[in-house]
């Protein structure tokens, strides 16, 4: 689900849940409202933890030989991010 569905879906909840007095047999429309609110927030949430994980982030390793007794290896973890921003989403490229 997308950032926009997720709106729509919150909107259309609290249009749902505030603004309409309607009674039908069988359905409560408060409870339909505000379980569209419960999802659109919770796409919502969904959606942009998964925009933001998709920042890279580069790792270089270096591996030394240590003299001295014995030679053990070691090695160095440099973790940077690229200040280069994410490419457009493929439907616009």
């Amino acid at each position: 689900m997308g950032i926009g569905a997720s709106i729509f879906l919150l909107i259309l909840g609290a249009i749902l849940a505030f603004a309409v007095e309607a009674d039908i047999s069988g359905l409560d429309i408060n409870v339909i409202g505000w379980i569209l609110m419960v999802g659109g927030l919770a796409g919502l949430i969904i959606t942009l933890w998964f925009w933001n994980s998709r920042r890279r982030t580069v790792v270089t390793r270096t591996q030394q030989p240590v003299a001295g007794a014995g030679y053990a290896s070691e090695y160095r973890e440099v973790r940077r991010n690229d200040d280069v921003p994410p490419p457009p989403p493929p439907a616009y490229s």
